[in-house]
């Protein structure tokens, strides 16, 4: 038998519990023996749970019980998970997590200890939630040498942006009703600001192109200054707004990575994916473009990719191993300024003085527009810093990058 412990029982750490127990049988045939939840750790008391003879508040309880093989982390955040992960690491459990910020700033430590140790650190569940990206992108595509991935990696985000685009909802509007309906936080900055997505993609290229790609080198730019009137010059341009995670192999070997949102045209697959779904867009060198669509977060979704990663050491008996990645530095990382684009630039000038200073432009329209406002999308493909420098002199209101 496979002894489990779960910690934190908070929504993915319930749906974990659930899921082990609702789908015992299948996972025991799957797996040739049976997995069995042993502790739950949570500081909190659940007097009324299925589980209740499971819960402990002592982390020390299951770092020294040897029945324990398999550590579930889904605390969150990098602090006391950060350090029950290592403890348990250090006692030779495997661990397998869905938290991102975890895995993005810590991963490389992590996966180095849990390889010393002779255990595994899987995180299928830390990117795109029950969507399978980490091992079809670490096995089935690692004949390939990625040149690019790209994605919406926040299910927030884009259902704000759903709302704005499909039904005319301002971005506080749409934010409100996201976070009525629970898919949005009291605090939502870490989606709105676009730090989530920026976790991801860090850890998307940490494993794509084999170094540590660091949170903080990478620009991130949240979706709380798109308004309507973007999106109406947007849709006159037959594009969609969305927040994308992007991180691009340069010639020589670095990587542009950052978080922004891109106009995207309609024909592209990307622009489709629609409210809390996630898709995750790869070009290897060998098989082309591929895509990975699903749902990217909430319980069960994430559960399920939280429950496959315990699956896959209980069935390899551990002998999967840690994946991991080389250290990175500072030089790594290249600026969003050496990747050239077309840009959708909306300003307060008239569309003459626009045209003159930016030169081929696809002037937009849209009814209603305020007074000496001009928009529209380059014809020349040119860096940020090249177009901001035409623009001199000029009060920029937007300016998203399109998506070749």
């Amino acid at each position: 038998m496979v002894k489990v412990a779960i910690l934190g029982y908070g929504t993915v750490g319930s749906g974990v519990a659930q899921v082990l127990f609702e789908n015992k049988d299948a996972i025991t045939h799957s797996v040739g023996e049976e997995v069995s939840v042993k502790y739950i750790l949570d500081v909190r008391d659940f007097d009324h749970s299925p589980y209740g003879g499971t819960f402990v508040k002592d982390f020390s309880v299951i770092e020294e019980d040897d029945e324990v093989s398999i550590v579930v982390e889904t605390i969150g955040g990098a602090t006391v998970a950060h350090n029950f992960t290592q403890r348990a690491l250090r006692a030779r459990k495997h661990v397998v997590t869905s938290n991102k910020e975890l895995v993005a700033c810590h991963g490389l430590e992590l996966t180095r200890l849990a390889q010393e140790k002779g255990v595994c650190y899987l995180f299928e569940a830390s990117v795109g939630g029950g969507i399978p990206i980490i091992r079809p992108l670490t096995v089935c595509l690692a004949a390939n040498r990625v040149e690019e991935i790209c994605g919406i990696l926040n299910g927030t985000t884009n259902y704000i942006l759903t709302r704005m685009i499909g039904a005319g909802l301002s971005f506080e509007a749409a934010l409100k009703e996201a976070q009525e309906n629970g898919y949005a936080e009291r605090d939502p900055s870490a989606d709105i600001l676009g730090y989530d997505a920026c976790r991801k993609i860090c850890i998307l290229a940490d494993l794509a192109f084999g170094k540590n790609v660091d949170p903080q080198l990478v620009p991130t730019e949240g979706i709380t200054g798109i308004t309507l009137a973007d999106v109406d010059y947007a849709d006159g341009a037959g594009k969609k707004i969305k927040l994308l995670g992007r991180a691009v192999r340069q010639e020589d070997g670095r990587v542009c990575a950052y978080v922004a949102p891109h106009l995207v045209d309609a024909s592209h697959p990307i622009a489709g994916v629609d409210d809390v779904f996630n898709a995750v867009f790869v070009r290897g060198n060998a098989v082309g473009d591929v895509m990975f669509y699903g749902r990217g977060a909430g319980k069960l979704p994430t559960a399920s990719a939280v429950v496959a990663d315990v699956m896959d050491i209980a069935r390899s008996k551990g002998l999967r191993g840690a994946m991991t990645w080389e250290q990175g530095d500072a030089a790594l990382v290249c600026g969003t300024d050496e990747l050239a684009s077309r840009f959708y630039v909306r300003v307060q000038a008239s569309a003459d003085t626009l045209r003159s200073q930016v030169g081929e432009m696809k002037l937009l329209a849209r009814s209603g527009a305020t007074p000496g406002e001009a928009a529209g999308i380059t014809e020349q493909v040119m860096t940020e810093g090249q177009l901001r420098a035409k623009l001199s002199g000029i009060a920029v209101l937007s300016l998203i990058r399109v998506l070749n």
